[in-house]
């Protein structure tokens, strides 16, 4: 079988089936989570402190842990004093702490405030981020399938494959608003199947967070028989650019709860990282790929507790640095020698700013008279000198604005281009007062918004 082959097999696999072959079932026992029962015991006595009554079906459901095994949780505690039963509603137990059981459960927010989501092991963490590795192998069809949205030519779908089958790291680079974020955060479409993400991980009696729902695109429907610490998402996709910093990529403490948030990488595994405006971060170039020599080599990261006790983690990363920067200003031949793919995303043809101009203006409801198209790309070449997918929506978007303004159809002609683009590009001050034509290119770029190529219209033209 070929490595497509086995890439369609797998995106075929259902979500039970996902569970039943990961393996990840509720535990029925402590014993069977893989954690430290003073942990567990330490979670329940912390969620009934902070509910006060409460009962089993609540507990469970906080603490991502089965009835069944809450209930032993609450039998073991009770012969400890620490739990007394107050009452029964049905068949489920309502519980408070005794005088004993508040105390040890002070003494245990002093140290720690968290009492959510039992945490999933290490050593567990592992093995599942491993089970599902991001697929890196795509041909043509799988390529096309991945960009359906946008409408690239077959020169940039060549060159963008084979950069993407290849281990490390993708660069894309080229002048503003060509359309590289566009590009660079649809990679992870790549592999359309879901993975399991784990609510938190205990490392050396410590949890550190790692689901977070501003990344993880959780799936509508959950298995059913699911272990409730992990969560059924689509592939993660992280997103940063210029405000992204060194201590993003390490542990975080928490001093108001005492837990650890995870570094987007952790949470990007089994996914796609996109660094947009690479090269305009408060660190260096170099010092980011420093950082990650032996996670894009090695695939795994080294991370550190705050008391220095370090671990290994799975880097099953695939990184996407997005540029407008002249590459020569970013690093030597020694760092670009680290990231072997690096892809040139240019202006885009005559043929396809035609194309993208008339489905923009179907979209918009905006007229287009015959000559309209090629006036536009002159007037716009005349000012900037290439053409970029952007421009299209942005002219569109002014031809509303002006008929709006005065009471009329919105029609894309001469008079109307020239009106926009006096609106649109800014003028030389000499020029003007000379009474000249106004010139340049205004300092812009599509890369601030992901999608603003593609916001006009449905499809975007590379």
């Amino acid at each position: 079988m070929g490595r497509h082959d086995q890439q369609r097999d797998r995106r075929a696999v259902s979500d039970a089936q996902l569970v039943q072959k990961l393996g990840v079932r509720p535990p029925k026992a402590v014993d069977d989570l893989g954690i430290p029962y003073a942990l567990v015991h330490d979670l329940v006595l912390r969620r009934c402190a902070m509910e006060g009554r409460t009962n089993v079906s609540s507990l469970s459901a906080a603490l991502a842990l089965g009835p069944s095994l809450i209930d032993k949780m609450i039998q073991e505690m009770k012969e400890k004093k620490e739990i007394e039963v107050l009452g029964m509603v049905g068949r489920d137990y309502t519980i408070g702490l005794t005088d004993l059981g508040q105390n040890r459960a002070r003494d245990r927010l002093e140290i720690c405030h968290y009492a959510g989501a039992a945490p999933v092991s290490l050593v567990e963490y592992r093995r599942v981020v491993g089970s599902q590795q991001l697929a890196v192998c795509v041909n043509r069809e799988t390529l096309r399938a991945a960009f359906s949205d946008l409408v690239i030519d077959d020169r940039l779908l060549d060159e963008l494959g084979p950069a993407i089958n290849a281990n490390g790291a993708l660069f894309l680079y080229g002048p503003p608003g060509t359309g590289k974020t566009s590009l660079a955060e649809r990679v992870v479409r790549i592999s359309p199947d879901k993975v399991l993400v784990p609510r938190s991980v205990e490392v050396d009696g410590q949890i550190v967070i790692v689901f977070d729902p501003t990344v993880h695109d959780t799936a509508e429907k959950q298995p059913a028989d699911l272990d409730p610490r992990w969560v059924l998402c689509h592939r993660p996709r992280v997103i940063v650019g210029g405000e992204l910093t060194t201590s993003m990529l390490d542990l975080s403490h928490d001093s108001t709860t005492g837990v650890y948030l995870a570094p987007l990488q952790m949470k990007a595994n089994n996914g796609v990282m996109v660094i947009d405006d690479f090269g305009r971060q408060v660190f260096t170039p170099d010092e980011l790929l420093n950082r990650w020599i032996v996670p894009l080599d090695r695939r795994v990261d080294y991370l550190s507790l705050k008391y220095g006790v370090s671990f290994e983690v799975p880097f099953d990363v695939k990184v996407v640095l997005s540029t407008n920067l002249d590459p020569s200003h970013l690093g030597d031949e020694a760092f670009f020698r680290r990231i072997q793919s690096k892809v040139r995303i240019g202006a885009i043809s005559d043929d396809s700013f035609d194309w993208i101009l008339a489905r923009v203006a179907h979209t918009m409801g905006v007229a287009c008279d015959s000559e309209a198209s090629a006036y536009l790309r002159g007037v716009c070449r005349a000012h900037g000198g290439d053409l970029r997918p952007y421009l299209p929506g942005d002219v569109c978007k002014l031809v509303r604005a002006v008929a709006s303004y005065e009471g009329t159809a919105p029609v894309l002609d001469r008079p109307t281009i020239d009106r926009v683009l006096k609106l649109y590009f800014t003028e030389d001050v000499a020029s003007v007062e000379a009474g000249s034509l106004p010139v340049g290119d205004p300092e812009r770029s599509a890369e601030s918004d992901p999608d603003e190529a593609t916001q006009s219209g449905p499809v975007t033209t590379f």
